[in-house]
């Protein structure tokens, strides 16, 4: 049933039964890295280490990986972090590269806002670079719990100010803390995105993760523009819902995705969603738009099996906002 908040569109056949790939528009697309500003490693797999990243992160630009010929998994002993002096940060693993937070730590950390990282404007939350792009990488074990600043999630990933894009990655058992009415992003945490530009994910993975809400993405007041990709498996362990009802802590909303705020879009497009849960709202996604301006459009994707132990809209999903557009989808 659609409920009678919500305005739905369908479009072409009800019979859909899987997600259908999409054309990916070149904003969303890898960018070219055949000439690296700098390397990760020397050609063997020893090499490749997490001072390495650390180092190559922090200095910025285009950077590649040489590691041998063979798949390599990087254990990051530390976060490795973004300045804010640079004008772009590219992380390309080629389809060979895992870079692993072991259960104990965050990956990459990004934050326009954090002085440590380098104060360079008055208007952080707007700041147009750096930007960060990470593509053909796998990000395993990430875990942010107890990494409260700014709101603390993002066990993989997270991003406030300049502009995040993620293309052909993998994202798998990234945690963030489990509990909290507002905190989330197992994999992902983006805030204050550059104009509020959508952060863009094309042809990627998010699957088993575990956060107080939005196990793979989480985000207040930003959009996304999400293309040709998978969620599966991805769980939101919280309880209370948000604001947190009496007597618990809150969250447990957005087994996959969890989007908060006004003003903001989220797309899905060639994207397939099934085997996540919340134990609140939304198996799959919590869209709240407080000022109800806030759309949320649905292409070309499927929408089955996210089970909410709590309240949901439609199937898997929870909406609040303007419009909630299906064209050419499953959802149930």
């Amino acid at each position: 049933m659609i409920g009678p908040a919500i305005a739905v569109a369908f479009a072409g056949s009800a019979q859909v039964t899987a997600a259908a790939a999409v054309p990916v528009p070149p904003q969303a697309r890898a960018v070219d890295t055949s000439r690296p500003d700098r390397w990760v490693g020397n050609g063997t797999p020893r090499s490749c280490t997490s001072r390495a990243v650390v180092g190559a992160v922090a200095k910025g630009g285009i950077i590649r990986f040489r590691c041998g010929r063979d798949p390599v998994r990087i254990t990051m002993r530390r976060t490795a972090k973004v300045v804010n002096t640079s004008r772009r940060v590219v992380l390309d693993g080629r389809g060979r590269v895992t870079l692993s937070g072991s259960g104990t730590r965050r990956i990459l950390y990004q934050n326009t806002c954090d002085r440590r990282q380098t104060w360079t404007t008055s208007h952080c939350d707007d700041q147009a670079t750096p930007r960060l792009v990470v593509q053909n990488l796998t990000f395993a074990d990430g875990d942010a719990t107890g990494s409260t600043y700014d709101g603390g999630g993002g066990g993989a990933i997270f991003a406030r100010g300049g502009r995040l894009k993620i293309v052909g990655s993998k994202f798998v058992g990234n945690r963030c803390d489990p509990r909290g009415p507002d905190l989330g992003g197992g994999a992902v945490r983006a805030l204050s995105q550059h104009r509020d530009q959508p952060v863009s994910v094309a042809g990627s993975t998010f699957t088993n993760g575990v956060c107080s809400n939005g196990a793979a993405l989480s985000s207040i007041g930003v959009s996304w523009s999400i293309f040709n990709s998978v969620f599966t498996g991805n769980r939101a362990i919280g309880r209370g819902a948000n604001p947190a009802r009496p007597g618990s802590s809150g969250g447990g909303s957005g087994g996959a995705i969890y989007a908060d705020g006004n003003d903001f879009r989220v797309l899905l497009a060639g994207t397939r969603m099934t085997g996540n849960h919340a134990r609140e709202g939304g198996g799959a996604v919590f869209f709240v738009s407080n000022d109800r301006s806030g759309i949320l459009e649905i292409r070309s994707t499927t929408v089955r099996d996210n089970p909410s132990d709590g309240f949901e809209t439609d199937p898997g999903l929870f909406f609040i906002g303007r419009d909630q557009i299906v064209v050419d989808s499953v959802v149930r």
